[in-house]
C-alpha cells in the first residue's frame, strides 16, 4: 500500500538572505495555501535587513508553525539548506519541501506534491518563470561530464512524469528516509552544484521524478538571453567562482560512488568554463569576471588534492511525525 500523504507531516524549508521583500511574497503565498504544511523552517543567513521583523509579523496569521533560525554568519545557500534540512529532519517531518525565498507557492501545491509522494520519494515539481512562462529546468545530469543535459525532453507523456537524476533546491520535495540515507546537503559548496549532487545522491537510493505539476512561481526577474526553446540567465562573480571551484567537490562525490571518469569530467569542466564565458559576453555583455573562473579552478585543485575529504554522512534515525 502506498503511504497516505498527510500535509501536517510536511515541512517547507526556506533559506533567505537580505531579501525581505521577496520573503514577504513567499510567506504571503504560504498563508494562502490549502492544505498547509505542519511546519515552516526559515533559515536566515545573517541578514541585516528587516527579515526577523517580517518573519515575526507572520507568526500568528500564517496558519502553520514557524521555526526561525538566524545564523551568525552567511553560510551561502548550501549552508542554509544544510541547516534547514537538519532542523526539519529533527522535527520528525516525513516530507521536506525545499525552496529559495524568491518563489511563491501555488495554493494547492502541497497537495499536488503529496499526491506524487505516494509514488516517489524524491520529486521535483514545475515552476512558472517571473513573466508567467513555463520555466525549463535541466533535470538530467550527464554523470561522466558532470554537467546538466541542456536538451533533455521538456514534454511529458500520459504518465505525467520523467525520471531525473538531479535536484534543485527551488522546489525539491524529498522523503525523510532518503535524507536519512544520504545525509544533509553539503555546506562546503556554499553555492552551486550542491542541489545537483544532492538530487543525484537521492536518485541512487530511489526513483526520482520531475512531475508535470506547476507548484511554484519565480518572483525575481533575472536578465536572460532568449535562445528560443531555452534561455541563459545572467550570473554573478560569486557564482562564477563557485561553479568552477565546486566541481572538485562534485568529483569527490562521484569517486565515492565509482562514477568519476577523469577525462570526460575534465571535458565537462571545460564546457562549463566555456558556458560561463558565453554568459558573460552575450547575457551580461562584459568581459570582466573571467578572473573568478580562474580563481575557482585554482582553489578547486586544492580541494581535489585533499586526501582527507569525506562525504556527508547518513543521519541517525529520528522518529517521524507521521
Amino acid at each position: 500500500m502506498p503511504e497516505v500523504f498527510d500535509p501536517a507531516s510536511a515541512t517547507i524549508v526556506v533559506v533567505t538572505y537580505n531579501r525581505s521583500a521577496l520573503l514577504t511574497r513567499l510567506l504571503t503565498s504560504i498563508e494562502a495555501m490549502d492544505p498547509k504544511p505542519g511546519h515552516l523552517v526559515i533559515v536566515d543567513n545573517a541578514s541585516v535587513d528587516d527579515t526577523t521583523a517580517v518573519v515575526d509579523s507572520f507568526r500568528e496569521r500564517i496558519g502553520t508553525e514557524i521555526v526561525y533560525q538566524r545564523l551568525a554568519e552567511n553560510t551561502g545557500g548550501s549552508g542554509g539548506f544544510s541547516e534547514g534540512v537538519r532542523l526539519a529532519y529533527e522535527l520528525g517531518s516525513t516530507w521536506l519541501w525545499i525552496m529559495d525565498d524568491d518563489v511563491e507557492v501555488i495554493a494547492d501545491g502541497l497537495a499536488r506534491m503529496g499526491h506524487w509522494g505516494q509514488r516517489f520519494q524524491s520529486v521535483q515539481g514545475r515552476r512558472y518563470d517571473f513573466d508567467g512562462s513555463e520555466f525549463y529546468w535541466q533535470y538530467r545530469l550527464s554523470i561522466p561530464l558532470g554537467i546538466p543535459i541542456p536538451f533533455a525532453p521538456a514534454g511529458f507523456d500520459d504518465s505525467g512524469y520523467r525520471e531525473m537524476n538531479s535536484g534543485c533546491f527551488e522546489g525539491m520535495f524529498i522523503h525523510r528516509d532518503i535524507v536519512q540515507r544520504i545525509g544533509l546537503p553539503d555546506p562546503r559548496f556554499f553555492i552551486y552544484w550542491d542541489d545537483s549532487v544532492y538530487g543525484w545522491l537521492a536518485s541512487l537510493q530511489t526513483r526520482s521524478a520531475i512531475v508535470n505539476e506547476f507548484v511554484l512561481r519565480r518572483t525575481r526577474e533575472i536578465k536572460q538571453w532568449d535562445m528560443g526553446i531555452r534561455h541563459l540567465n545572467a550570473s554573478s562573480d560569486a557564482y562564477r567562482y563557485y561553479i568552477m571551484r565546486n566541481r572538485a567537490h562534485m568529483a569527490h562525490y562521484f569517486k565515492q560512488h565509482d562514477a568519476y571518469r577523469p577525462i570526460r569530467f575534465r571535458i565537462g569542466t571545460a564546457l562549463t568554463f566555456a558556458k560561463e564565458l558565453i554568459r558573460l559576453l552575450l547575457v551580461e555583455r562584459k568581459v570582466r569576471g573571467t578572473s573568478n573562473l580562474f580563481r575557482g579552478l585554482r582553489d578547486g585543485r586544492v580541494i581535489a588534492r585533499d586526501k582527507g575529504w569525506q562525504p556527508m554522512q547518513p543521519l541517525q534515525p529520528v522518529e517521524s511525525a507521521a
